[in-house]
């Protein structure tokens, strides 16, 4: 088990557990830190959701820079266990938890979003099958934050305006066009 540390609002500095599970990456501190500066750090008002959750570490940034409802939806059963404990000391109203699957989720969600956080498992082909399901999950002006192996242009109708490379990772802000 290893720990990450939330860079930023009220719970810098905590640190949350990562379960030891083949293929979880949680986001580094560098990479998260230039998410919010793009972002913003104060997110008040914001509804987001981190459908491919795993630690729950941007999600766990994002309530604790003050977003007003944070969605992080995970399918594995132990990987979820790890976020229910991480999200159980925040003893935060603002954070829901749903295990379930990110398409069916998606598909089903009767809410809409400021902010999508997209950190799927790599080479499977996520974000492809995430792009259609995007307009159901849309407040006007949603940003999207999106991790992969390689540069995306593109999810649907929302273009890359800014991004990055960590070491394997790359990382993308798109905004809809």
């Amino acid at each position: 088990m290893s720990k990450i540390r939330i860079t930023g609002g009220a719970w810098r500095s905590r640190l949350i557990e990562v379960a030891d599970v083949p293929g979880l990456r949680p986001t580094p501190d560098r990479v998260r830190e230039t998410l919010f500066n793009w972002l913003g750090q104060d997110l008040a008002g914001w509804q987001c959701l981190d459908l491919f959750a795993g630690s729950g570490i941007l999600g766990f940034e994002c309530a604790s820079r003050g977003a007003d409802g944070v969605v992080l939806v995970e399918r594995d059963q132990g990987v979820f266990a790890q976020l229910k404990q991480n999200a159980a000391v925040f003893a935060c109203a603002r954070l829901r938890l749903q295990r379930a699957d990110a398409l069916e989720f998606a598909a089903a969600a009767n809410a809409s979003f400021d902010l999508l956080l997209l950190d799927p498992p790599y080479r499977q082909g996520w974000l492809e099958k995430v792009a259609p399901l995007l307009p159901g999950l849309a407040r006007p002006g949603m940003r999207i934050y999106a991790e992969a192996e390689r540069r995306i242009a593109a999810l649907g109708d929302w273009q890359t305006v800014k991004q990055g490379r960590a070491g394997q990772v790359f990382y993308h802000l798109l905004e809809h066009s």
